[in-house]
């Protein structure tokens, strides 16, 4: 098991290289904050501050005070269980169809889990007190809330089923189609370090079997760089566990905005 890099450490300001306020409404780019109803956007708006963070910037640790929610616009963060301090394994992802910290609207003040930064971008930021404060005046957020976290509880109850019992290959194959999916995009940039903490292996492992899939031409990868050149075929040899998660699949983010 890989042990977490000294480069992660976490900020009580995370997000810290602030673009100012957001000038207009805070669902550009957010698929969540989008699907409020116009009047509860415009109306938080005004609350919320546009962050950009980095790549391997720490936002969240266990049991530390969530000081501010985030709601990413094109950035990638990935949720990591925490296991003695040092091992860890990813149980979810969240991108721009979602939110992170929307726990503490259910009464959880400290961090469950490390959230770190995959993918830097910007994101949409509000303090704890006005987000928990405006959960409980709008309607429409809460209901959006609710299958939000029901759905992400789902996903990572899958995960770990699937990091328990399918081979190392295909649970690459479908950590690399759920960040597609995420970022809408073929291409993407992951180390093999980095892979190495989300599925809970040494670093020798992720590069076997980032192997095995260049070798049958489903994947490019260098120096972190990926590139997927067959998206049927990486489907094909993931487990079923991303048929689960995909975005229109039975426990998909898709069933949050019906």
């Amino acid at each position: 098991m890989p042990s977490t890099t000294a480069s992660m450490t976490v900020s009580r300001d995370a997000g810290r290289s602030g673009l100012g306020t957001s000038a207009g409404a805070p669902d550009a780019g957010n698929r969540l904050l989008a699907s409020l109803p116009e009047h509860d956007s415009r109306h938080l708006a005004a609350l919320f501050d546009t962050v950009k963070v980095e790549v391997g910037e720490v936002l969240y640790e266990p049991g530390q005070p969530i000081d501010y929610i985030y709601f990413p616009r094109d950035c990638l963060i990935s949720l990591l269980a925490v296991a003695e301090g040092r091992m860890t394994l990813e149980v979810g992802s969240v991108g721009r169809e979602g939110v992170l910290g929307a726990s503490v609207a259910l009464g959880h003040d400290q961090a469950q889990v490390r959230a770190v930064v995959q993918r830097s971008g910007t994101a949409s930021r509000i303090v704890r007190a006005q987000f928990c404060a405006e959960f409980s005046r709008l309607e429409s957020l809460q209901r959006l809330l609710y299958r939000y976290t029901d759905t992400l509880l789902a996903q990572a109850i899958q995960i770990a089923v699937c990091s328990r019992f399918h081979v190392l290959e295909a649970r690459l194959a479908r950590s690399l189609l759920i960040t597609r999916d995420r970022l809408q995009s073929e291409k993407f940039h992951l180390t093999h370090e980095f892979l190495a903490h989300t599925l809970g292996v040494r670093r020798v492992g992720v590069t076997k079997a980032a192997s095995a899939l260049q070798q049958q031409k489903l994947i490019t990868y260098s120096r972190g760089n990926i590139e997927i050149l067959d998206s049927a075929g990486l489907e094909a040899v993931s487990c079923r566990c991303y048929e689960l998660v995909k975005d229109s699949g039975p426990i998909g983010m898709a069933k949050v905005f019906v």
